[in-house]
């Protein structure tokens, strides 16, 4: 039986997909915009109400995997529909369940692009997730980071110091950059 995304262990994936930064690439936003545009196409905006490009692609100053990450807002009641599911499915994208972690809660995560057998295709990660999940104040991230180069370059280092430091272990790098995002998100202002 073949093996798909899903049957992969956390080692598999560790193995397959090791983490690696590159520079940016302008590239990324033309992707997601192509992407966005498909997804609004085929699913259409009464169910997906927001599309955002996030994360170190969307920062055009600094280092990143190469993967365009979407976050997108969704109404409650469609957060594991499995309708919804299987349109995403039908686009090439493979579905995961993000439990509930340190006060964000559960959660649709799509990924499209990854390959077992080492082809290489652009990778697409979704968050899906209403606009009340925490999730969402990484778009504060990515604008305080656009905004403040001297951060954007720190977070850069921190970046390239754990993806050596990890490149085949995927949870430690994202752990790795935890304390970093937190403290930047404490430096805006309250609202």
């Amino acid at each position: 039986m073949k093996k798909t995304l899903l049957d992969l262990t956390k080692d598999d994936w560790n193995t397959l997909f090791p983490i690696a930064l590159e520079e940016h690439n302008p590239l990324w936003k033309q992707r997601f915009q192509e992407e966005k545009e498909l997804l609004l196409s085929k699913i259409g905006s009464s169910r997906l109400l927001r599309i955002e490009h996030f994360g170190s692609s969307s920062i055009p100053t600094i280092k990143s995997k190469p993967y365009i990450d979407i976050i997108i807002d969704i109404p409650e009641a469609l957060l594991f529909d499995e309708h919804l599911i299987a349109e995403f499915a039908m686009l090439g994208y493979t579905h995961f369940v993000v439990p509930e972690r340190e006060g964000i809660a559960a959660y649709s995560s799509f990924g499209k692009g990854y390959h077992l057998d080492g082809k290489k295709s652009q990778i697409f990660h979704i968050h899906m997730c209403p606009i009340h999940n925490a999730m969402w104040q990484q778009l504060k991230f990515r604008d305080y980071l656009i905004a403040n180069p001297t951060r954007a370059k720190a977070y850069e280092a921190l970046k390239i110091n754990l993806a050596f430091q990890f490149k085949n272990d995927r949870g430690a790098y994202v752990l790795g950059k935890t304390n970093f995002i937190k403290e930047t998100l404490a430096l805006l202002p309250k609202v």
